[in-house]
């Protein structure tokens, strides 16, 4: 093995994973196959980990394509080099915001409260000022009727 290979005293399986450049999931699908070596159990918490010794495996596993059953295995190469650009990024179209709160109107008029895309977008700024982007519907709309609510304790929306 190569002595230059960075290692931590534990990481996670996630950090493990990130670490051979692979998800999660692909990384557990090469653990259940034999091809990089089970996780270590944290004697404390009983989480599964990586110890240095098997990091130092599974790196050398990942370095020399060839897992630790002995078998060859070939890895794709990453999607997205850090560091270097592949041309000029598109524009992206803003969508229309009156077409993207229609369901959070929707929702808000079965709970019979009334209220416009102007009223809803000035809300959600207020709410959630880093966006709603990877936020479930049904959580944005719990938070809008909250916010109402706190507002208008006497129920009248």
């Amino acid at each position: 093995m190569t002595d230059n290979i960075v290692t931590k005293s534990a990481v996670s399986v996630t950090e493990m994973a990130r670490m051979v450049g692979l998800s999660r999931a692909r990384f557990y699908q090469l653990v259940r196959r034999g091809t990089f070596p089970p996780a270590d159990q944290d004697t404390v918490t009983g989480r599964p980990c990586y110890f240095e010794e098997k990091q130092r495996q599974v790196l050398e596993v990942r370095r020399r394509n060839c897992g630790v059953d002995g078998r060859p295995l070939l890895f794709y190469s990453r999607r997205r080099d850090f560091g270097q650009t592949k041309g000029v990024p598109r524009p992206t179209q803003p969508k229309a915001k009156t077409k993207s709160y229609a369901d959070v109107i929707d929702y808000l008029k079965q709970a019979q409260i009334t209220m416009s895309a102007a009223q809803v977008e000035t809300t959600l700024k207020e709410l959630f000022p880093e966006g709603t982007e990877g936020i479930e519907l049904g959580t944005v709309v719990e938070a809008i009727i909250d916010r109402i609510h706190r507002q208008n304790p006497s129920g009248s929306a």
